[in-house]
């Protein structure tokens, strides 16, 4: 009996530190998640507020008669996003964390933005040195893409139409009788999206 006593000891001891591993390994887990929903909300926020310029963009392209510049903004071949990172910042704090990488990309020809965000917030302590200071990092790379075609021999200086994706009727935009009233949703004319 008194022989056996060590043994129940150090397999005790044995459980208790794989018991504090796997926490540790939670924990580690659990930053990595948070930071990671932080990245994608930061990046999809700044390819919304993008998207959101682009439509603002085509309506006043439309409104001053300009027909070669409002079909650019269509397709999103314009300069946009004044305010991304802006908008990257807030969600990254909304989700208690701060944006530590930024910059636009490409990704298949449509324009986007990786975001890379650290957490605000550290690891924990655990039985691994070194965690009570380290932050969770994490990056995501959202993509802004055009739903909408027009019809080859589309005039813009003339009424056009165009379908877009998932709509059964199409758009017309008349650039004589406008009003900015008349443009769809931002979300109908250009998808916002993570990239795999």
């Amino acid at each position: 009996m008194g022989s056996t006593l060590p043994l129940y000891i150090w397999l005790t001891a044995i459980i208790l530190f794989v018991a504090l591993a796997f926490f540790a390994f939670a924990q580690a887990a659990s930053a990595r998640n948070g930071a990671q929903s932080a990245a994608d909300a930061a990046a999809l926020a700044a390819a919304q507020d993008t998207r959101d310029e682009l439509v603002e963009g085509l309506g006043e392209a439309i409104a001053a008669g300009d027909g070669d510049a409002w079909l650019d903004w269509l397709l999103g071949d314009m300069e946009a996003g004044e305010g991304a990172e802006g908008a990257a910042d807030a969600l990254a704090a909304a989700n208690d964390a701060h944006v530590s990488g930024f910059g636009a990309t490409e990704v298949e020809g449509y324009p986007g933005y990786d975001v890379e965000v650290t957490t605000n917030y550290t690891v924990g302590d655990s039985i691994i040195p070194g965690t009570e200071s380290q932050h969770a990092k994490a990056d995501a790379t959202a993509v802004i893409k055009p739903r909408c075609d027009l019809a080859e021999s589309a005039d813009p200086e003339k009424a056009v139409e165009f379908v877009c994706d998932g709509e059964d009727v199409p758009i017309e935009i008349d650039p004589d009788d406008f009003d900015l009233d008349d443009l769809p949703d931002a979300s109908t004319l250009f998808s916002v999206h993570l990239a795999n």
